[in-house]
């Protein structure tokens, strides 16, 4: 069901994708500059699927490149997902239209506006 209130809002969907692009470097060595390497060792257990702490194991100018790099990832998603929302306006707006008018709209409609419409998907970067 898609709805027109979101309970934590943008702040929080900022933090989520930096803290997914800075593990997406760190961790999982998706970094074509840094590459495929794990930085950072972690200590302690998992809380609540967070890491308690994380042992610094890299120097100054590799932390300036983890920067680097999480900026370049927020921002390469960022340009992706608005052309996929300029290319979709029209579908957009006639998803608002339909909240407006019912505040709800239940996912066979969603798949229905979808399927009726030209939906375009944004390239695999």
């Amino acid at each position: 069901m898609v709805t027109t209130k979101s309970p934590q809002g943008p702040p929080s969907d900022l933090q989520q994708v930096a803290r997914v692009a800075k593990q997406m470097v760190t961790r999982y060595g998706m970094s074509e500059r840094l590459g495929p390497v794990a930085l950072g060792r972690s200590q302690g257990g998992m809380f609540l699927g967070r890491d308690i702490m994380a042992e610094r194991d890299f120097s100054n100018a590799t932390a300036a490149a983890i920067d680097d790099e999480v900026r370049n990832l927020v921002d390469q998603a960022y340009r992706r997902a608005k052309q996929v929302l300029v290319e979709n306006r029209q579908v957009l707006d006639k998803l608002a239209a339909m909240l407006m008018e019912r505040e709800t709209v239940d996912a066979e409609e969603l798949q229905d506006l979808l399927a009726t419409n030209d939906v375009k998907m944004a390239p695999i970067a």
